[in-house]
Formats: structure tokens, C-alpha cells, sequence
């Protein structure tokens, strides 16, 4: 068993060093490009990666009369004469927007990205899909939320420590209250009383927004076979949840976690069915709407 746990622990250390190597390189080549900025940047299934709530690109504030909010360093420029001190003040807060201006989508990996992106459309399209909807079929609703219910809070965990980890100590305490509620009077988590009882909601947090809180880029966008749209920051916060996972200790063979996973992912799929119905149909580049809806989802997970 010793030799088991050390195993695990050498496998993650090994993979969230040969990450953290990539986000390193990765980081360099972007600091070279004079025009680059660091965008943030998890969802189970494609669609997932197309949040309801996702800013469209390019949107304005606007004012109450409907028209566009005024630049005010622009309207400083037209009230006051063209001085020199003035211009350098000017150029000084242009900088300062610029710093709160939405980042640009570094994605250098496109040539890659775009087809594997494709390739899980499919997955998802011939195969996820198509699955879902028979299990669907045999398996009532209700039992399905269930089984949600009790991933959930099984997966408190990485939850719990990455509130702390960014300094949320009521967010680590929602946590724990849910796990204790729904451990006990939800009947081991199949239910979630902590939420439609006590409106306690679950927080978002995960070791990828953890390492955005503390500075750290995020690297290239990247997409992989068989797994959600990343940056390769979210990639390594992948790993070091997944090492945070109780599952991971309670069920040590892979077979029996990657079993387990499957059907969190079916059972997931099965409950969004009808998810951006016709959401394809509406979109003319699908890549670059989900790659924009991830990373700006993303960027306010990390700000909140």
C-alpha cells in the first residue's frame, strides 16, 4: 500500500513538473512577442465550455441614453488645450485602461488545437452524445441528479483547500458546511439539502484559478483528445486536483477511477442533452466561440 501511495505521488510530481517545464517555455516565447498580452484561462463536454453567462466579444458599456459611455481620457482631450505634461498624462492613463482591457487569446498552438477540437466535436457528436441519450432513456431523472448529487460532494475536496489556497475562508467554510449537511441529512450526498434547504452554493474554486490568483500566466491555450478545452496553467491545476481527489485513494486501481470517471461524464451529458440546441447552426466558427467563451470564463473565475 506504501508502495502504491508512492508511486501515485511520483506520477503527479512528475507530471506537474514536465507542465510547469511547458508553462515556463511557454511563458518565454510569449514575453518575446512584443504584441502579446497573458490571457487567463473547467467544463466536462464541449458545450460546457459555452458558459450562458459569456460576455459576448467586442461588447460596450453604454449609457443610459443607449449611446456608447464616454472615453474620459477622450473627453479630457477635447476640454483641455494640447500641453506636453497634458499628452504625457494622457499617454500615462491609456496605459492604465490598456491594463484593464480584456487580454488577447494567446493560442499559438492553433495548427494543433483546431483539429483536435474537431476531433472531440465528433467524439461528443457520434459517440458521448448518442450514449447519453440511452442512458437517458433507462435512467430516470431524478436517479441521475442523484448520482450528480453524490460526485459532488464526494469532490468537495480540492474544492475546500483551493478556497483556503486563494484566501476564502468563507468559501472553505460553505464547503464544509455543505459536505457535513449533505453527508448526513442528504442521505450521503444523493441529495442537496445544503442548497435547497439552506441556499448554501457550492463554490468554483480549483487549483488552475489558484495559480491565476497568484500570478502565475497561463500559458498557451491547448486542446487534447478526450478532454475539455485548457490553458496549459488549467492543465497543471488538472493534476494537482486530481491528486486532491478522495476518489483517487478510495478506489487506487485506474481502471476502477477511469470507470468512475466515465460515467460522471455520461451521467453529466445525459443531464444537458438539450444544452445550445442549434448552437452550432448559429455559430460560424465554433473554435474560436468556444476558445473565447473558456478564456473569458475563465478570466472572471479568477477575478471574483
Amino acid at each position: 500500500m506504501l508502495r502504491l501511495a508512492l508511486n501515485r505521488l511520483a506520477t503527479v510530481a512528475c507530471f506537474g513538473a514536465l507542465a510547469l517545464a511547458v508553462t515556463a517555455c511557454s511563458t518565454f516565447s510569449h514575453a518575446a512577442r512584443p504584441d502579446a498580452l497573458q490571457v487567463a484561462g473547467p467544463p466536462r463536454t464541449i458545450e460546457a465550455a459555452l458558459p450562458a453567462d459569456a460576455e459576448p466579444a467586442g461588447s460596450t458599456a453604454t449609457s443610459p441614453e443607449g449611446d456608447r459611455a464616454p472615453d474620459p481620457v477622450a473627453a479630457q482631450a477635447q476640454s483641455t488645450p494640447e500641453t506636453p505634461a497634458l499628452e504625457e498624462g494622457m499617454a500615462q492613463a491609456r496605459d492604465d485602461v490598456g491594463t484593464d482591457a480584456e487580454p488577447d487569446e494567446y493560442d499559438p498552438w492553433e495548427r494543433w488545437n483546431e483539429p483536435m477540437f474537431n476531433f472531440n466535436r465528433r467524439l461528443d457528436t457520434y459517440v458521448l452524445k448518442p450514449v447519453a441519450k440511452g442512458y437517458n432513456f433507462v435512467v430516470p431523472d431524478e436517479i441521475q441528479i442523484m448520482i450528480s448529487n453524490g460526485f459532488d460532494n464526494i469532490s468537495f475536496v480540492p474544492r475546500l483547500v483551493n478556497s483556503l489556497l486563494q484566501g476564502k475562508v468563507k468559501g472553505a467554510g460553505r464547503e464544509l458546511g455543505r459536505f457535513l449537511i449533505n453527508s448526513t441529512a442528504g442521505v450521503g450526498g444523493l441529495f442537496d439539502p445544503a442548497k435547497d434547504v439552506f441556499g448554501i452554493l457550492k463554490s468554483r474554486e480549483d487549483f488552475g484559478q489558484t495559480l491565476g490568483v497568484w500570478g502565475v500566466g497561463s500559458g498557451p491555450y491547448l486542446i487534447v483528445p478526450f478532454l475539455e478545452p485548457l490553458t496549459v496553467r488549467d492543465g497543471v491545476g488538472k493534476a494537482v486536483d486530481s491528486a486532491l481527489d478522495p476518489l483517487s485513494y478510495f478506489l487506487p486501481l485506474i481502471w476502477e477511477r477511469l470507470a468512475m470517471k466515465v460515467g460522471d461524464i455520461v451521467n453529466e451529458r445525459s443531464l444537458n442533452l438539450d444544452l445550445f440546441q442549434g448552437f452550432e447552426e448559429s455559430v460560424i466558427d465554433m473554435y474560436s466561440a468556444v476558445r473565447h467563451a473558456y478564456l473569458q470564463r475563465r478570466l472572471r473565475l479568477i477575478r471574483e
